[in-house]
């Protein structure tokens, strides 16, 4: 694929994530073997369940997730994001009940793709932000 067309293959991925997103949808995008990188764990994780299970946590604490592309370059089989998310705390997320709080935080992000799929996610959002923003007394 073209790096025009990995880059439309990201765009895609972010939107079906959207306000409650269709997460069946997404698992589409993935390859069956694909890839998690996240920080703090020593090894990457494996399979498109993994990174349903995670996407399903964040839908389930911000159910009216947006997601903002702020830059977005190619090179090769990779695609490089700055991304911007915005939402309620309308749910449980990781482990702090709902406080109805509107949230923003960013995310860098880094993809691999093989053939027309997502296989490999690099990912490094501001958790600490995100936590910081449901979990101060208001």
């Amino acid at each position: 694929m073209t790096t025009e067309k990995n880059m439309e293959l990201i765009r895609r991925a972010y939107t079906t994530l959207e306000g409650g997103g269709d997460l069946e949808a997404s698992v589409e995008l993935l390859t069956e073997n694909f890839i998690v990188n996240l920080p703090g764990l020593p090894e990457p994780v494996y399979g498109r369940e993994v990174w349903k299970l995670g996407a399903q946590a964040m839908l389930d604490g911000f159910p009216d997730l947006q997601i903002d592309i702020e830059d977005m370059f190619a090179a090769g089989d990779k695609v490089a994001v700055r991304v911007g998310f915005r939402g309620t705390h309308r749910g449980q997320f990781q482990g702090v009940p709902a406080t109805q709080r509107a949230v923003s935080f960013r995310s860098i992000e880094l993809y691999r793709m093989e053939g027309d799929k997502i296989a490999e996610e690099w990912v490094s959002p501001d958790m600490f932000g995100l936590m910081q923003q449901i979990s101060e007394p208001a």
